[in-house]
């Protein structure tokens, strides 16, 4: 008979806390003390209600952590369960949701996830991850976040979900977009450009899909293809072998181009702490390897998993996206007749093979072509936010801020205004640059693709970038990765709390437009767009000067 693992039953008062963490144990053991505290005030919060945190897996003294390192940890943990207890995932760190996702789909009992309010490591960003993948799962759960866990309101919050095993959030800033009515013009231009797609189809070069266990990042193919959007499965590998192929001139060549766009490296010689030429380079030829690749297959946009695969390999694919990722860039030639590749465009990118962001920015860069408006677009996490300290705007003001690239044509000064640092050891052991810069102030379209019920949907919005002064950026970079490019994003008609709790990643897409109404067009084009291609579309805020859709 087939070994049966015997679970505790637990008390009625009494509720589990499972902790996801990151497959790189660096990191785990880098992120600990973060956790340990969030837990502790946690579990007073929880305490105060008149239940009892339950340790569902064990501080391991030889790993120097107590998150859930694998899925299959996470699947061990999850067999000894009570399945019908409560049961808390707390997160104060990014963490790589299929550790625990196989547990949970199979979890009968209320689920609630938590984030503490802080942009260090960062649980929120981790937490909507978890969201997104537990909403395409059709897995149902609740979510709350927290500066202060004594705070009255999460108090309370926290009260009514150990009674009643759910707590809802109200959602009035979104609007149905059949409750809406679109010009005529940007209508009839996003239904021809979703006729077009559809007729001469797409293609998303994907080396290898599944990135860092973001399971809502992927797109299954039978909800893809409709939209006339297919997937070229690549391997890293391929990118590797070719990457070492590219001669060292030719990746020189990038790097010399890079330098006289104004592009600044922060150098050193230390290979595990600093920022090398000799990384710099194997970066550029990276960049060569991937446009040739792509257009060998024909690919429409790109995603480099990196993390977990090159990582080992190559220095980080960071650089190498955000060059792709702007239309003036170096230029790459044909190994055959030397003709330039993907020549005076972009080449879209998403980051960490988020394919919901791929669909995203292909579909961005055809209504922004078409409208005339700028084509660059990229994900950011949605990383942190908080109150401007230096009292230049009274609004919200988001940290978005994406793991090492965003174009350059989003930032103060372009190029010029792009720098190269190393990045972080504790999740890039080979280096590579960044390129770093401050997005400009501008008025831009957010969105998100993600799956829920089997189908695909799309979150819409407007925002606008401001500039805020140099000690307050420098502020919000030593609050997340100072090495990171960052954007100062205040949302129209969204609050804080009510864009966490409707938004399903932890990635958002945005691309400037020429000016306010320039962005309500491009806006409304996209959604006709999305709509005409199936995807259910939800309108979120308001446009920038307070009017409802």
């Amino acid at each position: 008979m087939p070994h049966e693992v015997r679970r505790a039953k637990l008390k009625s008062r009494q509720v589990y806390l499972v902790a996801s963490g990151d497959l790189r144990e660096s990191a785990n053991r880098a992120c600990w003390a973060a956790q340990t505290q969030m837990e502790e005030a946690l579990g007073k919060a929880v305490a105060s209600c008149g239940f009892e945190i339950v340790r569902a897996h064990p501080f391991k003294p030889d790993a120097g952590h107590g998150f859930i390192a694998s899925q299959k940890e996470g699947m061990r943990v999850f067999a000894a369960l009570d399945p019908d207890a409560r049961l808390i995932v707390a997160e104060a760190v990014w963490q790589y949701s299929h550790h625990v996702l196989a547990g949970l789909t199979s979890h009968r009992g209320p689920i609630l996830t938590v984030a503490n309010w802080s942009g260090q490591w960062p649980g929120l960003v981790g937490m909507l991850n978890l969201n997104g993948s537990l909403t395409k799962a059709g897995v149902a759960y609740s979510t709350l976040w927290a500066e202060d866990f004594g705070d009255p309101t999460f108090v309370e919050k926290l009260r009514r979900w150990l009674k009643d095993g759910e707590v809802r959030h109200p959602l009035k800033h979104v609007t149905r977009l059949k409750d809406v009515r679109i010009p005529s013009k940007e209508r009839k231009l996003g239904e021809a450009l979703a006729a077009q797609l559809q007729r001469e189809k797409a293609i998303l070069g994907v080396f290898d899909e599944g990135c860092m266990g973001m399971f809502n990042a992927i797109i299954p193919d039978h909800l893809l293809h409709p939209t006339g959007v297919y997937k070229e499965r690549l391997s890293q590998s391929a990118l590797y072998a070719a990457t070492m192929q590219v001669p060292e001139s030719e990746g020189r060549e990038v790097y010399d181009w890079l330098r006289r766009a104004g592009m600044r490296f922060v150098l050193g010689r230390d290979e595990a702490t600093e920022l090398t030429e000799s990384q710099v380079l194997l970066q550029c030829r990276m960049y060569v390897a991937a446009v040739r690749i792509a257009h060998e297959f024909g690919c429409n946009a790109i995603g480099i998993q990196y993390q977990q695969g090159l990582k080992d390999c190559l220095p980080a694919s960071d650089l190498v996206e955000g060059m792709l990722n702007n239309a003036d860039r170096p230029p790459v030639r044909s190994a055959g007749d030397g003709k330039v590749l993907y020549d005076t465009r972009p080449l879209p990118h998403f980051n960490e093979v988020d394919e919901c962001a791929g669909l995203d920015g292909l579909m961005t860069y055809w209504v922004h072509r078409a409208m005339g408006e700028p084509v660059e677009n990229t994900l950011h996490d949605l990383r942190w936010g908080d109150a401007d300290r230096s009292g230049t705007t009274e609004e919200y003001v988001w940290v978005f801020e994406i793991s090492g690239a965003a174009p350059p044509a989003h930032f103060i000064d372009g190029w010029r205004g792009a720098t190269g640092e190393r990045q972080p050891p504790m999740y890039f052991r080979l280096g590579g640059s960044t390129l770093k810069g401050v997005s400009r102030p501008g008025e831009i379209v957010w969105s998100r693709i993600y799956i829920e019920r089997d189908r695909l949907h799309m979150d819409l919005g407007r925002a606008k970038v401001v500039r805020l002064p140099d000690t307050e950026t420098q502020r919000r970079w030593q609050a997340t990765t100072p090495q990171w490019p960052i954007m100062h994003a205040v949302l129209h008609g969204v609050t804080r709390d009510q864009m966490m709790a409707k938004h399903k990643a932890n990635h958002v897409q945005v691309a400037y437009a020429t000016d306010a109404a320039a962005a309500d067009r491009a806006l409304y084009a996209k959604a006709a767009m999305a709509d005409a291609l199936g995807i259910r579309v939800h309108l979120c805020g308001t446009r920038a000067e307070g009017k409802a859709w």
